[in-house]
């Protein structure tokens, strides 16, 4: 017998209930029945729609949570989810978090990936940037500065600084996917962006940024953000191969 024709005569595997009940529920949500924030149908009521058992109602249910369509809140009926880039990026967390701890190459990626992104953002905000961003960094910088001898407080205003400059956009998908990268950095990979002892030096790069954004120079601007993140780079490279010389 051919390969292809097996192929034919395979029997067609079972599809699980629960994953046809997710994919109605899809429908009945893309359809517009159902608004953000409407309350979906009860778990008795589902059963007796699609004549199922609460396990595949359950198991549907808490698939369409992790898709962000659907909240489920202890004590209360399931409402359709509120459309939000945010919580989109905020599920792929567990993602990056497999993919940062067990591949070597993934941090190399994800840095790549934020040099070019961060160059669009720093020339976007040198050309449309307004007195009240400039000010936003401004306060961001100050504040940065006086938590100098605070790590964890520097590096948090290190993020919002960066952060603040996708904020100039005014494209909401962009500010969220800045703070979704720094923050991928911070929690495994601290290093790449703090670096002890030079926090001065941080301090002067941002100032150089923000004075290139405010004079309206798109192209300083980006030479400006290279040379920040290419010195941390550079450190953190450093300090990789001091800790494989002492093991």
């Amino acid at each position: 017998m051919s390969p292809d024709m097996k192929n034919i005569i395979d029997p067609i595997p079972r599809r699980k209930l629960s994953d046809q009940i997710q994919e109605r529920l899809i429908t009945i949500i893309q359809s517009g029945e159902l608004s953000p924030g409407d309350i979906f149908p009860s778990e008795r009521e589902l059963m007796e729609t699609y004549s199922v058992g609460r396990p595949a109602i359950r198991e549907a249910m808490q698939n369409l949570q992790r898709m962000g369509l659907v909240e489920i809140r202890h004590g209360e009926r399931p409402r359709i989810a509120e459309p939000s880039f945010g919580k989109i990026i905020s599920q792929l967390g567990d993602t990056m978090r497999h993919l940062l701890t067990h591949s070597s190459t993934s941090l190399d990626h994800l840095k790549e990936a934020r040099t070019v992104f961060e160059e669009q953002m720093v020339a976007i905000a040198a050309e449309r940037r307004t007195a009240g961003d400039i000010e936003a960094l401004k306060s961001i910088l100050a504040k940065q500065e006086a938590a100098i001898k605070d790590p964890a407080e520097f590096v948090r205003q290190d993020g919002f600084f960066h952060r603040q400059i996708a904020r100039v956009s005014g494209n909401p998908i962009f500010e969220g996917l800045s703070e979704s990268i720094f923050e991928w950095l911070r929690h495994f990979h601290f290093e790449t962006v703090r670096n002890p002892g030079l926090e001065k030096f941080t301090l002067d790069e941002h100032q150089q940024i923000l004075n290139a954004i405010e004079a309206g120079d798109p192209k300083a601007a980006v030479k400006q953000l290279n040379d920040h993140i290419n010195r941390a780079n550079l450190r953190y490279q450093q300090e990789q191969l001091k800790a494989e010389a002492k093991q």
